[in-house]
């Protein structure tokens, strides 16, 4: 019993921020093991956006290792929190969102979940099956229990008071909301990121008020994106999507700054905290190059999202494009209609944008300026130039040296 205790701390606290507190995990820990109970593990993840990266597979994998264990991974979807939206690190209110556009999100949610955890082994719920049968009164006895005081010592809450900026009554009610969740489902555990702290002890504290024992609040550490500085994120262009082809995800781990490698591997993968460890000390000392520890990284990650095999073709295909200088045998093809095309002619911009090569036509316009675009080995260098339909059959779009698309124009 005590090896499997300290087996099970050593891997929960693994890679963690914060574990509030570490004394209650190890009495919880210890009596699930005695009385052979899972402990229930909560996770919500609010559906704003139809797709999910990197960055939310950090908690993922800990829910991941929670399930390894023997315990209970509880998924919430937020579809009745998404209504207000986080307030987390928000300057302003969340645009609101449609229940068709959350619904859609919510699929594709648990689609992409389903590639790093377990599914017969998640309890997958959408947090509407309780908020939304909540009367007023039972909502004025949840906010009776929070002062003011209290929500302003939320960090973001805090600086836009400061600065005079408003803060909607509603917003308060968010983390109320995301605490009412862990009553609801009598958590023992809640993941977050570190920016998610506030409202995991929010879920503690309510969960005392209404005689529950408390949760444990874990955050993992914010994975920064591919530019080695920014958080990881789809609207800074730095990010790697858990459902992006393979090939897309090798080329972008192979870019990431050396001196982000082992953050990757702490917070991405489930490898012994002493491999991981080991590998650092021999990049400090030359011993690694460090491309063949992301090398290894890649294919990690790629054989959790997809397969062993598929990790295998992504590397081949990058050595061939690098090594070999060729393209990837197979290219993702982008068709355009000429029906729907005015003119007959498309901006690049827009060609790029319409592609999926970029996120955002700003991030295409940088790139161009930059060098970094080519129709097939001719580079564009005027954001504003256009191009012929007829011209654009069959030619390849290159984003730099990993990413492309076979233009297929059709009538």
């Amino acid at each position: 019993m005590e090896k499997d205790f300290k087996r099970q701390i050593e891997i929960i606290e693994s890679g963690t921020e914060d574990v509030l507190t570490k004394e209650e995990l190890e009495s919880r820990v210890k009596k699930a093991i005695i009385e052979n109970k899972p402990l229930k593990v909560k996770l919500g993840l609010d559906p704003t956006a139809p797709d999910i990266h990197l960055g939310h597979a950090v908690v993922l994998n800990k829910l991941r290792q929670f399930q390894e264990l023997g315990h209970k991974a509880i998924l919430i979807i937020g579809d009745y929190t998404s209504r207000i939206g986080d307030p987390s690190g928000r300057s302003t209110l969340r645009p609101k969102l449609s229940e068709d556009v959350i619904e859609k999100n919510s699929k594709t949610y648990m689609e992409q979940a389903f590639k790093i955890l377990i599914p017969e082994k998640t309890e997958v719920v959408k947090n509407s099956n309780w908020l939304h049968h909540l009367k007023f009164e039972d909502i004025l006895n949840l906010t009776s229990r929070f002062t003011v005081a209290r929500m302003l010592e939320r960090e973001d809450f805090k600086k836009r008071y400061k600065s005079n900026t408003p803060i909607a009554i509603m917003e308060f009610l968010y983390p109320i909301m995301q605490a009412y969740d862990s009553v609801a489902v009598k958590a023992d555990v809640e993941l977050g990121g570190t920016d998610q702290k506030f409202n995991l002890l929010m879920g503690r504290e309510l969960q005392k008020e209404l005689g529950q024992e408390p949760q444990i609040a874990i955050t993992m550490p914010i994975l920064v994106g591919t530019d080695g500085v920014e958080k990881m994120s789809k609207s800074l262009g730095n990010y790697i999507g858990v459902y992006e082809p393979p090939g897309e995800i090798f080329g972008k781990i192979m870019s990431i700054p050396d001196n982000i490698i082992i953050d990757y591997f702490r917070l991405l993968t489930t490898l012994d905290y002493k491999d991981i460890e080991a590998m650092n000390d021999d990049m400090e000392k030359g011993v690694l190059n460090p491309s063949i520890a992301k090398r290894r990284l890649a294919k990690i990650i790629i054989e959790r999202l997809y397969s062993k095999e598929e990790a295998i073709k992504a590397e081949e295909e990058f050595d061939l494009i690098f090594k070999k200088k060729e393209a990837p045998e197979k290219v993702e093809e982008y068709v355009i209609k000429q029906s729907d095309t005015p003119g007959k002619k498309i901006g690049i911009v827009e060609l790029l944008y319409n592609s999926g090569l970029v996120s955002s036509k700003g991030e295409a316009r940088r790139l161009i300026v930059q060098g970094g675009i080519k129709v097939d080995d001719k580079k564009v260098s005027d954001p504003d130039e256009k191009f012929n339909l007829d011209d654009l059959n069959n030619k390849i779009l290159k984003r730099g040296k990993r990413f492309f698309r076979k233009i297929i124009v059709k009538e």
